[in-house]
């Protein structure tokens, strides 16, 4: 078993293979220590970004625009500490990639990237205009095309090469193939600023990339719900994991609404307009039937994180699990606010910023004080023989 670290990156034995960094003062030891799992900072910030503009406060919006700008600068800085771990310690990098929960986190990138393409249609579009459209449209290309791939690559490795077992399943599970689904609510976002040719494209490949992740995930939460029945809560430094199905139900609700709405412009000029009613009509039906689901499971995540911080919820890079599931199913609130015009979504998701706001603070404030002392970067002890983590 690989028992080294905690899957959210904070070690639990073997202290002597570690040496906790002094305030940064081994950049190269930070590198080595890098895993994936920062990158839900990235989505957590990016999502926050986005939501803030929501709130009918002044000086939200200013804000929010700041914070996309800081995830810009976090997620270069994170891919440029990928790349040069991938470099300079190769066996590190193969035992992230065969390590059966770090792995997962590699559904973290695309989705980290999504939240700074679509800042591009939120702040972007009304100072640059239409070239902020278009670089959204060819950056989602990418994302799209490396959400397809970790989406079948992820599952792959677990299929072939980790080893898992039902009472250690956690939702982690679900990140690899969720990454699909956030781009296509990107491309539903995206799709009505676009010439109709390039529009064609993202709204179709954005039901496709629907198909891709939704499925997935609910095979995945109905296996868990069999988890979590037969074996009960994962333990406390995986409590927070338990927000994660809150995720792919909020996306999956806001990808239909957002496509929906992108759909009725493409069908009429190919000729198909009569369907667009049914295309708005899957969205809100479909959304609300998700966006239902996950009122459920954000009710559920609730009470167990109450139980866990009763017992102590010990913190680690998986508190990032608290912002980015909340936060897109904050968007999916409005989503359906704007689509129903009901006040009850609009009052509900102006109280649900806000308590991602502040979940935002308590986390940013904890990582950037486990990163000054060097406790969020530890890397496990790699084996000679075959590079991957010692049991």
């Amino acid at each position: 078993m690989l028992r080294d670290i905690y899957p959210w990156g904070m070690t639990t034995s073997h202290p002597s293979a570690h040496r906790p960094l002094n305030r940064l003062a081994a950049p190269t030891e930070a590198i080595r220590g890098f895993t994936p799992n920062w990158f839900t900072a990235c989505m957590g910030t990016g999502i926050v970004s986005l939501m803030l503009p929501k709130l009918p406060l002044p000086g939200t919006a200013a804000v929010g625009e700041g914070l996309w700008v800081l995830n810009m600068v976090l997620f270069t800085v994170f891919t440029l500490m990928s790349v040069a771990r991938m470099l300079m310690y190769p066996a590190d990098s193969r035992a992230t990639l065969h390590h059966p929960v770090q792995s997962m986190f590699l559904g973290a990138i695309p989705m980290g990237l999504a939240t700074i393409i679509n800042g591009f249609i939120t702040f972007g579009l009304p100072q640059w205009g239409q070239e902020a459209a278009t670089l959204a449209s060819q950056l989602w290309v990418f994302d799209a095309l490396l959400s397809a791939a970790i989406g079948l690559f992820v599952p792959y490795l677990m299929f072939t090469r980790q080893d898992h077992a039902l009472d250690k399943m956690t939702a982690v599970w679900l990140l690899p193939v969720v990454a699909s689904e956030v781009a296509a609510a990107s491309a539903g976002l995206i799709a009505p600023h676009l010439n109709i040719a390039t529009a064609e494209l993202l709204v179709y490949s954005g039901y496709v990339l629907f198909a891709l992740s939704v499925p997935l995930a609910l095979m995945i939460i109905t296996v868990l719900v069999l988890r979590l029945a037969q074996h009960k809560l994962p333990g406390a430094e995986l409590g927070v994991s338990m927000f994660l199905p809150l995720g792919p139900l909020g996306t999956g609700a806001l990808a239909l609404l957002q496509l929906g709405e992108a759909a009725p412009r493409v069908l009429a000029a190919q000729g198909l307009g009569e369907l667009a009613p049914v295309a708005v009509g899957l969205g809100l039906v479909g959304g609300v039937m998700l966006w239902g689901f996950g009122a459920w499971w954000l009710a559920l995540a609730t009470l167990t994180t109450v139980r866990f911080l009763k017992r102590g919820l010990p913190f680690n890079l998986g508190w990032w699990g608290f912002t980015f599931p909340l936060g897109v199913f904050t968007a999916a609130t409005f989503g359906l606010a704007a689509l129903t015009h009901m006040a009850f979504f609009l009052t509900l998701g102006h109280g649900l910023v806000v308590v991602l706001a502040a979940l935002w603070l308590l986390v940013t404030a904890r990582t950037a004080h486990g990163a000054w002392h060097g406790h969020l970067f530890q890397t496990p002890a790699l084996s000679k023989e075959t590079g991957l983590p010692r049991a």
